[in-house]
């Protein structure tokens, strides 16, 4: 049943009560700053730490060829693009190597979706490096980086099989798969997703289950502003939640405002508005009290402070020294402006690596080379050492 107001409901999701009827609502009945307030109170209480982190990272932008089409998507690229990515390993080193000697601790892997089952130029190019797939150019790679610079690899690779996954765990500090969202009104003719199988969210389920029971350190998030309904906003939270609560390995979820891209189908839809895109986070921390939740500050540059107040305590990666070539429309803030910012609401800022500290000391980890790299960086709160990072 609903609560009997909206003030008892507020009472109810402070204390972690909250169920499906009162959290939709609660998101559709709520006043923005009742909502804030709340998810701000509800950060404090199960996060009592003042710090805001991010991940200070390089981006290895391996292969840009992808299987699915997203109707908003400017990553993927066609085999006579002139900003095509094909990677060789000396480029990917060079890569990692300029990371290290920025003080950077992750290097994070992004694929296209399984490029090699749509090109015949994928499969070329994977069997000239020795290889027949993507994911074992990956680990080859993730093996390399880690080896010679010691950054901790995180891979955001499309959807993967509980074998593929396996083979990455030695190597990879924790996975990325964003859900984006959990409605298949979304592959439907006319929607975004309808040319991309590999977003049906069954699938994008499989994975986040598979990997919790592989006990890996997962990302997800979603996408909001892409044509979902608020309802379907909520139901997209509680499944995440749902995920997490059966294996405990969901350690940050991404909210990420759909911002239009000139040359997509989606490029005269408007963007999330801000009001809606704030309530969304707000209620990622209502339903989720003790999950990471972030924002990207790149993807609203002017008012990314205000995420703050509305629950989050991640930034996300930030680089030094690559694009975000995922949104290569919306640059970087700088390290320092991040701080600022984060100063600004009475917080300060803290780098982490690529592995949130409670996982760290979770005995998420098993793999000696990953701990060996990690305890040259991190100091006994999990997060990397004061000092080591510089703006």
């Amino acid at each position: 049943m609903l609560a009997d107001s909206a003030s008892e409901m507020l009472s109810h999701a402070l204390d972690g009560g909250l169920n499906r009827e009162d959290a939709q609502f609660l998101f559709s009945e709520c006043p923005t700053d009742s909502m804030v307030a709340l998810a701000g109170s509800i950060r404090y209480r199960y996060k009592p730490s003042r710090v805001i982190t991010y991940s200070r990272k390089v981006f290895i932008n391996l292969v840009n060829l992808c299987r699915d089409t997203c109707t908003y998507c400017t990553y993927k690229k066609e085999p006579a693009d002139p900003m095509l990515s094909m990677m060789t390993p000396p480029q990917v080193l060079a890569i990692a190597e300029a990371g290290k000697k920025f003080r950077c601790t992750e290097a994070l892997f992004v694929t296209g979706e399984r490029p090699e089952q749509k090109y015949g130029e994928a499969r070329s190019w994977l069997r000239s490096l020795g290889h027949a797939s993507t994911v074992d150019y990956i680990a080859e790679m993730s093996d390399l980086v880690l080896k010679k610079t010691g950054l901790l690899p995180h891979t955001n690779a499309g959807s993967l099989t509980k074998k593929e996954m396996a083979q990455l765990k030695d190597t990879n500090a924790s996975l990325g798969l964003m859900l984006e969202n959990s409605s298949e009104r979304l592959m439907q003719k006319g929607m975004p997703h309808e040319d991309a199988p590999s977003k049906n969210p069954k699938v994008r389920v499989k994975t986040l289950e598979s990997a919790g029971e592989l006990r890996i350190p997962m990302t997800t998030g979603l996408l909001v502003g892409i044509g979902e309904t608020p309802e379907e906003l909520v139901e997209s939270l509680l499944l995440i939640k749902k995920i997490h609560e059966e294996y405990g390995h969901i350690q940050e979820v991404i909210m990420q405002n759909f911002a239009p891209k000139p040359d997509t189908i989606m490029a005269n839809a408007p963007a999330a508005p801000f009001d809606y895109f704030l309530r969304a986070v707000a209620m990622a921390r209502i339903i989720m009290p003790q999950v990471n939740i972030q924002v990207p500050p790149n993807l609203s540059p002017s008012v990314y402070g205000r995420y703050i107040d509305a629950g989050i305590n991640d930034w996300g990666g930030i680089s030094p020294v690559t694009i975000d070539h995922v949104n290569p429309e919306f640059p970087w803030p700088s390290i320092s402006s991040v701080k600022a910012a984060t100063e600004d609401r009475g917080r300060s800022l803290r780098a982490r690596l690529p592995l949130y500290p409670e996982f760290l000391k979770g005995g998420f980890i098993t793999s000696d080379r990953l701990l060996q790299c990690v305890n040259l960086i991190a100091d006994e709160s999990g997060l990397v050492r004061e000092g080591y990072a510089y703006d």
